[in-house]
């Protein structure tokens, strides 16, 4: 079964052709990242404006690189939420004309889910029950699953996403947007241990808060003139690294997780990637890290799973900003 993915939830326009939902025909995205790099963040219209431009170039790529004409697509998955409106609104709308004009069946997908699924795109197969973190620009979850469409929310963040945190201390030591990768790129040549900065461990919980770690950075590089940008990024980075690790690795063991997943854009980051695998209990799957940021296979890939559960979505499914999982 060939699903064509359609994902517009906030700056990437991507689309994807993926076969039994772990086998990927093609992958194509279309990134803003340098329309919205001038403005330190992304600009919810512009962002709508330019899917419009994008979307209908990327699906027939897609398309071509999957060597798949409208007969053999089997059924069309789009991101319904969460995410931006306007973005979100530009690729249900386009999906729904399509789904309607082949008279294909139309199945929105929840983005969290769908992050959760592109472990589900390489190598063998995650075994339930599994522990998913999903940390990205605007979530910071962690959740049970324990079969298909089961989900246990066990903590999410307070207050700042840990990419949201990454893209505000970026613009504190003004290293530019997105925040993630330079954050990471600046804690090669620093030193975490010349500043070290706090962890916010919220015992008894598996929630997680960075408004505070985000507040002491900024009050660290305004009491010290002329501090070090990259021993400052390297500080931060283990802060949130251990925390996002420390509360895993506990809910695994406490839950007998089989598995961790590890998912969203800032699993990409490999010292995240490489303190998950050195000490979690149990084995880590952590998908490439093009499938880890936005991407449309693995909308592709959660929209298979849920057809093959029985569930379709009417003509009258609107897009849901903001979304939960359960």
């Amino acid at each position: 079964m060939k699903i064509l993915g359609i994902e517009t939830s906030c700056d990437e326009t991507a689309a994807a052709v993926v076969e039994d939902g772990t086998r990927i025909l093609s992958n194509v995205i279309a990134s803003q990242v340098d329309i919205h790099s001038r403005y330190g963040g992304v600009v919810p219209e512009v962002a709508s404006r330019q899917h419009l431009l994008a979307a209908l170039p990327i699906i027939r790529q897609a398309m071509s690189g999957a060597s798949a004409g409208w007969d053999d697509v089997d059924a069309i998955a789009v991101t319904i939420g969460p995410g931006l409106a306007g973005s979100l609104l530009v690729g249900v709308n386009m999906a729904k004309a399509m789904a309607l004009a082949r008279g294909l069946p139309f199945i929105g997908v929840n983005h969290l889910e769908a992050h959760i699924y592109a472990n589900w795109l390489e190598g063998e197969q995650p075994r339930f029950p599994v522990l998913c973190l999903i940390v990205s620009g605007g979530h910071t979850d962690l959740i049970l699953m324990k079969d298909h469409g089961d989900y246990q929310i066990l903590g999410k963040t307070r207050d700042d996403a840990a990419g949201e945190a990454f893209d505000k201390v970026a613009r504190i030591l003004a290293l530019g947007y997105p925040g993630g990768p330079a954050i990471e790129q600046a804690a090669l040549d620093g030193d975490g241990s010349r500043h070290p900065l706090p962890r916010a461990w919220l015992k008894g919980t598996d929630d997680f808060s960075f408004s505070g770690l985000k507040t002491a950075a900024l009050h660290l590089v305004q009491e010290n003139e002329g501090i070090a940008a990259a021993d400052v990024a390297a500080s931060f980075q283990e802060s949130v690294v251990d925390v996002l690790v420390a509360k895993t690795v506990d809910a695994a063991t406490r839950l007998r997780a089989r598995q961790v997943l590890l998912c969203g854009g800032v699993a990409s980051n490999q010292a995240l990637r490489r303190a998950m695998t050195e000490r979690s209990p149990v084995p880590v799957h952590v998908p490439t890290p093009l499938l880890c940021t936005d991407n449309a296979a693995m909308t592709a890939s959660c929209g298979y799973f849920r057809l093959q559960a029985g569930e379709a979505s009417g003509w009258d499914l609107d897009v849901e900003p903001n979304l939960r999982l359960a």
